[in-house]
């Protein structure tokens, strides 16, 4: 009798061998939800773990991604509101960030990506500022990107970019009115973090949780979106391979 773990083997490449490279997204949104929960149920010692547990299936899930031909994934590891958890909560899951980044700086899972940041960076600590600044300078190149989202708030980003808007143009229009009259779509598009990412095609989120507390609101109004019951750490590839295959099936009206 076969071992399940070959019958996932097969199973993934079947789903795999019959995804489409026109009918797959070019830009997936992850939102990696349910680690305390996953220490919950599993009755881990600590959530430092399961943290861990979910670090090993980010670089997973990016090798998967390559795998498939996404060229654009924005990973979301800490939001804004998230900075407001108590101390001991925070500093040592910025301990195991800055282990994940450290391995990036030399795993080759990441060999095909440029690796940028997004989000409110000044306010982490100084150590993960510095390691995320040696991360960009040595993956600024490749032909994919990979986009993470740390201290990042949906509001926030579009704040920012009125702000950058309304500054740029109040140097080239003294007249108000024809300051508003000029806002565009795209002149704003141009101040958010990630100007030149495409808008994201789907977003996957973990946990079993449905909704997308402000992830990427500019960028995400014609996202199609799914949610998945399992915690991240015990997300597989199957998983994300039926959520491309779900992707696939859908007809996307963008609105219309």
């Amino acid at each position: 009798m076969a071992s399940p773990k070959l019958i996932y083997s097969i199973y993934e490449n079947r789903l795999q061998n019959r995804l489409k490279k026109e009918n797959l997204p070019k830009h997936i949104g992850l939102i990696h939800d349910g680690h305390r929960r996953y220490a919950r149920k599993e009755g881990l010692l600590s959530f430092e773990v399961s943290y861990r547990i979910g670090m090993t299936r980010l670089k997973e899930c990016i090798a998967w991604c390559d795998d498939v031909g996404i060229d654009y994934i924005t990973s979301w590891l800490l939001s804004r509101e998230n900075l407001a958890r108590p101390k001991e909560e925070l500093e040592p899951y910025f301990e195991i960030l800055n282990e994940l980044f450290e391995d990036l700086l030399i795993d080759d899972v990441v060999d095909n990506f440029k690796i940028e940041f997004i989000g409110s960076t000044d306010l982490l600590p100084q150590f993960l500022q510095t390691t995320i600044e040696q991360l960009e300078e040595v993956r600024g190149g490749g032909q994919k990107t990979l986009t993470i989202a740390l201290g990042y708030g949906g509001r926030q980003e579009i704040l920012d970019a009125i702000k950058g808007l309304i500054d740029e143009n109040r140097n080239q229009e003294n007249d108000f009115d024809r300051l508003i009259e000029n806002v565009t779509d795209e002149q704003l598009r141009q101040h958010l973090y990630s100007p030149e990412a495409p808008d994201i095609d789907l977003i996957i989120r973990t946990s079993g949780e449905s909704r997308l507390s402000g992830f990427l609101l500019w960028q995400s109004a014609y996202s199609e979106v799914i949610f998945q019951d399992v915690y991240w750490p015990e997300f597989r590839k199957i998983d994300f391979l039926r959520c491309l295959r779900e992707y696939a099936q859908r007809e996307r009206r963008f609105g219309q």
